[in-house]
Formats: C-alpha cells, sequence, structure tokens
C-alpha cells in the first residue's frame, strides 16, 4: 500500500469517531480528500461529500460509514466512577478489561473498563455463569471522587477503546473502528485513483455518519446527492476463524479480495458490472449472497427518493464489534482499484433499468 494512504488509515483509525460523535475524523477526512477532489462539503447531517467530476452522468455515490461503535457517559457516582450507555451494538463481554479513552471537553482521559473480579464473582455461581449487562460496568479513570471526576468530565463524553493498530503477519491488520472506517477509506481511495482519469460519470465519495445507529447519514446524503447508482462499502463477516458457519454466512476469507453482494438489496445490472470488471481487470474478487435488507448503507441508498441501482462490496472482518477487529491491507487495495474500475466501465449509455 502507498505510504501517503497508509498514513491515511492509520490516523482515520486513531481518532475517535462514535456515532454522532464523527466531526474528529471528518475533518481528517476532509483534509486528505480536498488534495485531489474537485468539490468537498460537509452538509449538515456530518456527512463529508466529496466529487470528482460533478456535472457528469450518470451520478455515481460511494458510501462508507465513519462512525464507529461507542459509549456515552451517563452517570458518576460519589467515588468518582463512571457509569455509561452503549453507542451501536456492544457484547458487554467484550468491553470488560479493556482500556477506554473518555473524550471529554478538555482532552481525552485514559480509563479501564471494569468489573467485580473473578473471585468475588466465584461465589455466586448464577453471578459467574450469566453474561454481563453494560450497567454492571463502569469505568474507572483514577480520581479521587465525583467532583474530580466532573472538573474533567461532562455527561454525554464519548468514549472508545484505545484507539491503536497491531500489525499482525502476512499484511493483517487489528484494531477498533475497521468497522467502517474501512470502508470511509476505501471511497476516498477510489475517488484518488480516479483523479487522473478521465471518464463520463460524476462521483461522490461520501464518508457518511450514524450507520451504526440506523443508517441516518446514508439516507440524508443520497437524498442530496440524488444519485442514479449508489455503491455502499462496509465491512462483512470473514468465515476463515473457529466458530464461524459456512453453511449460513458463506465462505469469506482475508487476503481474497473485496466481496461483492447479491440478491434483493442489489440491482442486478450493478451487480454484472461489478463481477464483469473485477474479471476483467483481474481484481481478486468473492461473492456472498445476501437474501434480505443488508444492514449497511445500501438499505437507505436503495429506497432513496423514487430509488437507485445500489450495490455492496464489503471487506472481509474478522471479529466485528471488537477492539480486535482484523482486516487484509490488500483487500482494501483491491476494493478501491474495483470501485475504480466500475467507474471506468460506466458510460452515459449505461441503462442500470433491472
Amino acid at each position: 500500500m502507498r505510504t501517503e494512504s497508509l498514513d491515511f488509515l492509520r490516523k482515520m483509525v486513531e481518532t475517535p469517531s462514535p456515532s454522532g460523535y464523527e466531526q474528529p475524523v471528518q475533518k481528517v477526512v476532509r483534509e486528505w480528500v480536498s488534495k485531489f477532489a474537485d468539490e468537498v462539503r460537509t452538509d449538515l447531517h456530518g456527512n463529508v461529500i466529496a466529487a470528482k467530476n460533478p456535472k457528469g452522468s450518470p451520478r455515481i455515490m460511494f458510501a462508507g460509514h465513519c462512525d464507529q461503535l461507542g459509549l456515552m457517559v451517563q452517570h458518576i457516582d460519589d467515588e468518582g466512577f463512571i457509569y455509561v450507555n452503549p453507542i451501536g451494538g456492544h457484547d458487554p463481554i467484550v468491553l470488560v478489561g479493556q482500556c477506554v479513552i473518555v473524550w471529554g471537553p478538555k482532552g481525552p482521559i485514559k480509563g479501564v473498563m471494569a468489573r467485580k473480579p473473578v473471585h468475588l464473582l466465584a461465589r455466586s455461581n448464577d453471578e459467574l455463569s450469566k453474561a454481563p449487562k453494560i450497567s454492571d460496568l463502569w469505568v474507572d479513570i483514577g480520581v479521587k471522587d465525583k467532583k474530580e471526576a466532573e472538573s474533567i468530565v461532562d455527561m454525554g463524553d464519548p468514549i472508545t477503546w484505545d484507539l491503536k493498530i497491531t500489525e499482525l503477519r502476512n499484511d493483517l491488520m487489528a484494531a477498533p473502528g475497521f468497522d467502517d472506517k474501512t470502508g470511509a477509506w476505501v471511497v476516498m481511495e477510489a475517488l484518488r485513483i480516479l483523479s487522473t482519469r478521465k471518464f463520463d460519470a460524476a462521483v461522490f465519495a461520501v464518508s457518511t455518519v450514524q450507520e451504526e445507529i440506523g443508517l441516518r447519514g446514508a439516507t440524508t446524503s443520497a437524498f442530496g446527492v440524488e444519485p442514479h447508482v449508489g455503491i455502499a462499502v462496509d465491512v462483512t463477516h470473514a468465515t476463515d476463524h473457529p466458530s464461524m458457519e459456512k453453511k449460513i454466512s458463506g465462505e469469506v476469507n482475508l487476503g481474497k479480495g473485496p466481496v461483492i453482494a447479491r440478491g434483493p438489496n442489489i440491482n442486478p445490472v450493478v451487480y454484472d458490472v461489478m463481477v464483469k470488471t473485477a474479471r476483467s481487470k483481474k481484481i481478486p474478487f468473492q461473492l456472498n449472497g445476501q437474501s434480505r435488507a443488508t444492514g449497511t448503507d445500501a438499505n437507505a441508498i436503495q429506497i432513496s427518493r423514487a430509488g437507485v441501482a445500489t450495490g455492496l462490496v464489503s471487506v472481509p472482518n474478522r471479529y466485528m464489534h471488537s477492539p480486535v477487529e482484523v482486516i487484509s491491507l490488500k483487500d482494501l487495495e483491491n476494493c478501491a482499484k474495483l470501485l475504480a474500475e466500475f467507474v471506468m466501465a460506466v458510460t452515459k449509455r449505461t441503462d442500470f433499468t433491472p
């Protein structure tokens, strides 16, 4: 991967963006994409919309959501321990024992997510065998009391896991927030690739907000962009690790390329052009059937206004919604290449009517 593009990915991952609190990472996106986009704007919802050849035809929208799971400060007790509510879908077991960061008004505050020690849980078989609730956990930031905590923490402050990337073997990386900062990275990288080419389409790369709490950013940005074609880029469950049921989720492997979805959420012409393009350009890809609405920005884009010809391209991801999501850099690069080549394959005469 290009050094500059990898640096952009790192900066995105290391910048907080819980749903509704995406402003810091969107600043990173704007600074990066402004180097090569024809237009860059941020709408009232917080979506960053970057365009190349904005007067072209057809209008193609790429969408990757920049928001990540998070927590919110809900209560501070007399001893200064912080109780939280979730932003997005958490597995409480994954939270226990994690280093976290409270993004307070005066700057980031390091903390740990704690619960009663196992020695004491063991005294009650029921308590030890049950999965904890988020309300059973608390954040310890090392303060003396409530007064000290309230001097640096406000109600509603967002909390994230410790935002860092761990490099693994074979071009794999682990980090929190790859769902779906990888998608936002892909759509902007595809726009960068296209910045040196000529094509018929108007291309809008959108870093959407609030996907984790209801596909909200895709809903509003698609209405504003009014695309003819919309491609959502998200992560999907890799099934190349223990406990995954391939007969239920399909076969998806890290390092074997982006995953092209097929199903009722997907326009058949978009699917055909995507697959033919991948084959002709020798871009590795995988296929996955989605028998219902996909749970991604594609859902919202498909039914925007009078309807949009929609596709979904996904990055294989192990351990989704955890602080150790694992992705392949090769998959990211090939995903961006696929989107760029899709644009090159589309002309003014391409008919996306099923």
